[in-house]
């Protein structure tokens, strides 16, 4: 995995409880809820900030971060890739709308609209 990529969001979600969900802007209601480390990779993926970036930052989080830290934020993007929730890219990406901010800051009616215009589908 190349850290000098940057990573961002394929999938809209939420900050429902205090717990970071995929959300579904058609049927709010429905969300599952991610475990934390999925979460938090999801949640930090702007498309702003590089793999290295992200390592750096979860690892200031930390007095003395663990050993296998980085390891396990390796395996945290892998699994948010293979489900297609992450992309990576050579180069900054400007999220869309629905996929800036969590559900409960977007316009639904807005986030649908913009969905429907790109042809945006998650699967």
């Amino acid at each position: 995995m190349e850290k000098t990529q940057y990573f961002y969001r394929c999938a809209v979600f939420t900050r429902k409880d205090k717990k970071i969900a995929l959300a579904d802007v058609h049927h709010p209601e429905n969300i599952t809820v991610l475990e934390e480390w999925l979460g938090i990779g999801l949640s930090l993926a702007d498309g702003k900030h590089t793999l290295q970036e992200f390592i750096d930052y979860m690892k200031s989080r930390y007095e003395s971060a663990p050993e296998n830290l980085e390891d396990t934020l390796h395996s945290v993007i892998e699994r948010l890739l293979d489900g297609k929730m992450l992309g990576l890219s050579d180069k900054p990406v400007e999220l869309p709308y629905y996929l800036a901010s969590p559900l409960e800051e977007l316009d639904l009616e807005k986030a649908k609209l913009l969905m429907q215009q790109d042809g945006y589908v998650f699967h």
